[in-house]
């Protein structure tokens, strides 16, 4: 008989133990990307909800803001570099095919033994990289993960295109996650409608643009009013099946932390969800545009930062976009 594959121990669950993030130095106003859409401050905050948005410098990174605000989390954890045994990268602007970011970020960071990899699941990714990050901590398979959500959306973005040029931004977010005895994090509800894969996609591939003299950089383009109604009507649903999945109720949450897609996807989503006065919903996208994966994160921070949450409350987290991906779970605040 063949021997027996050995299993590690399992534990209770994860938690988040820190949150940090970074934000590049360029802000920029409705003003100064309407002009080439032929629009105004005016039409882009009704739309959208954004009044400015966050561009990285040309020679910034992928790997740069992650390495920023994933120092951050780990300093504001208490733990060293070495103790990350994970890196997991939400993100699909790094420019590389490979090596991944995660690769670099571990490198750079000091977690020189760690895992690395990359989540391609866009605006979903961060999401998705924390429910990955659980199931590991709690099978044993890791103690400490470094989970970054990061994007530079600028360098393809086509600023003459009326459909995206005003909405998306540039930034990083990260979290520590750890082991807990109690969990700390709940099940993710996860998955994706590729039938829709048009809604949010590129120009075109990088091997037609390779094999088509001439033509131009491939960039992102959306159909807003298709991911508008799929938004409106299908991301409650998964928020709800978040909160059954975790065992609690809307009335239990201290905190809603959508993807910060749209202003007006936000609201209908609260509306259908019926959150109570008290849960403190992110806005985080008025200052600083969509940022895809790094979105939930970014707002995360900016909550904890300026003191509208507590530690040891709970939030509902759910990403959703470009595949049409989504993810949504339950945590415990750090």
């Amino acid at each position: 008989m063949s021997a027996t594959i050995s299993l590690p121990g399992t534990r209770a669950g994860s938690t988040l133990l820190s949150v940090g993030s970074y934000r590049p130095a360029r802000i920029l106003t409705n003003d100064e990307v309407a002009g080439p859409i032929d629009s105004s401050d005016e039409w882009i905050r009704e739309r959208s909800g954004i009044v400015t948005r966050h561009f990285a410098a040309a020679d910034e990174s992928v790997v740069d803001m992650a390495l920023a605000a994933g120092s951050k989390a780990i300093a504001a954890a208490g733990i060293e570099p070495s103790s990350i045994d994970l890196v997991l990268v939400a993100t699909v602007t790094h420019p590389y095919q490979t090596p991944s970011a995660a690769a670099e970020l571990a490198h750079r960071i000091g977690a020189t033994s760690a895992g690395a990899l990359d989540v391609a699941a866009a605006c979903a990714g961060f999401s998705y990289a924390l429910g990955l990050a659980d199931s590991l901590i709690r099978t044993g398979s890791s103690t400490h993960v470094l989970v970054v959500g990061v994007e530079k959306l600028s360098d393809f973005l086509d600023m003459h295109d009326r459909g995206s040029a005003f909405i998306f931004g540039d930034g990083a977010g990260a979290v520590v996650v750890g082991p807990s005895d109690v969990p700390g994090i709940g099940p993710v509800v996860w998955g994706a409608d590729g039938g829709q894969k048009d809604a949010i996609t590129m120009t075109q591939s990088w091997t037609e643009y390779r094999d088509a003299p001439g033509e131009t950089y491939p960039t992102l383009v959306m159909q807003g009013q298709q991911v508008f109604r799929w938004a409106v009507g299908e991301i409650g649903k998964v928020c709800v099946r978040a909160l059954e999945a975790a065992g609690v109720s809307a009335d239990d949450l201290d905190a809603f932390v959508p993807h910060q897609a749209n202003m007006r996807i936000t609201d209908a989503i609260v509306r259908s969800l019926k959150l109570p006065e008290h849960v403190v919903i992110a806005r985080d996208i008025e200052t600083t545009g969509n940022t895809s994966a790094a979105s939930i994160p970014l707002a995360l921070d900016r909550l904890v930062e300026t003191g509208q949450v507590s530690s040891g409350g709970l939030a509902l987290f759910v990403g959703f976009g470009a595949g049409l991906a989504y993810s949504a779970q339950v945590v415990r605040l750090p």
